[in-house]
C-alpha cells in the first residue's frame, strides 16, 4: 500500500551540472519522501532524468567567454518534456539565470528554484531579515536570489570581493575544488567557506542560502556552523513532492 499517496505528475530533472548536482537533489527527494511516510519501492514517485554534464560552464557562458547555454537547455528539457514529464527541475542554480529565454520554448513549467527558496525563508523563518548569498558569480551577479528576497522584503547580503573569490575556488579550484574533488570535501574547501560565512555574519547575515549545487555538497559535510543555512535543493524536493502527488497543481507553476 502506497502511505504517501497516488502520483499524478511526473517530474523531469535535468541534472549534470556538476556531477553532484542531481545525485544530491535524488538524495533529498527521497529523504524528504521518507520523513513524509515512505517505506517501500512503491511509494516513492516516478522521476525521469538527465545528466546533461556536456552543457557550458553556465558562469562562464554568462560572462561571454564561452558559447550560450540557451539551445542546451531547450533541447534538454524538449526531450524530458517529450519522455512524458510534466514539469522541470534544473539543479544547476546558474542555469535559472536562462529561465527567461527557455521557458517559453518549453511547455511544461520549469521551476524556478530562487522563488521557491525565497518563499521558504519567509514562511520558515519569519524572524530573519538579513540573508546571506554564497554562489557563483554568474548567480550574483545576475540577482538570482537577491530580487526574490528583495521581492518579499528581505535583505540580501553578499560576500564582498576577497570572500567571494574564495567561494569560487571551493567550488572550482582544480585541485581541491568540490567540483573536482567529487563527494569528497577537501579540508581546504570547507576553511574557505566557514570563514566566508563567518564573514557573512559579521556584515549582518542571520542565515545563509547554499545557492550553488556544490555549496549544498559542501555545507552538508561541515558541522558547527555559525548560522543556519538553507539548501535549495531540500526546498525544491519538498516542492516536488508536492507536484508529484497532487498537494500542489503544476499550472500553479507557471505563474508562480
Amino acid at each position: 500500500m502506497n502511505r504517501v499517496g497516488k502520483q499524478v505528475t511526473i517530474p523531469g530533472i535535468l541534472g549534470g551540472m556538476g556531477p553532484l548536482a542531481h545525485l544530491e537533489f535524488e538524495r533529498r527527494l527521497i529523504q524528504r519522501n521518507l520523513e513524509r511516510g515512505a517505506s517501500c519501492d512503491q511509494d516513492h514517485p516516478v522521476w525521469i532524468l538527465i545528466g546533461a554534464s556536456d552543457i557550458p560552464d553556465r558562469t562562464q557562458s554568462l560572462a561571454g567567454l564561452t558559447e550560450d547555454c540557451t539551445p542546451w537547455l531547450v533541447r534538454y528539457g524538449r526531450i524530458l518534456e517529450q519522455a512524458g514529464a510534466d514539469f522541470l527541475v534544473v539543479t544547476c542554480n546558474t542555469s535559472h539565470a536562462f529561465y527567461s529565454r527557455v521557458q517559453p520554448q518549453l511547455q511544461i513549467p520549469w521551476l524556478r528554484l530562487m522563488d521557491c527558496t525565497a518563499e521558504f525563508i519567509r514562511t520558515q523563518y519569519p524572524q530573519v531579515k538579513q540573508v546571506g548569498i554564497l554562489a557563483t558569480d554568474g548567480t550574483l551577479q545576475t540577482g538570482l536570489y537577491s530580487q526574490p528576497l528583495l521581492n518579499l522584503g528581505l535583505t540580501p547580503i553578499l560576500p564582498v570581493a576577497f570572500h567571494q573569490a574564495q567561494v569560487m575556488q571551493s567550488i572550482y579550484h582544480p585541485n581541491w575544488g568540490i567540483k573536482a574533488s567529487g563527494t569528497w570535501v577537501s579540508d581546504q574547501a570547507m576553511a574557505q567557506l566557514r570563514q566566508a560565512i563567518t564573514t557573512l555574519q559579521h556584515q549582518g547575515a542571520e542565515l545563509v542560502i547554499a545557492g550553488c549545487t556544490e555549496l549544498s555538497v559542501g555545507l552538508a559535510r561541515m558541522p558547527d556552523l555559525p548560522m543556519p543555512w538553507v539548501d535549495p535543493l531540500d526546498v525544491m524536493a519538498g516542492l516536488s513532492l508536492d507536484l508529484a502527488f497532487g498537494h500542489r497543481p503544476v499550472h500553479s507553476m507557471l505563474a508562480a
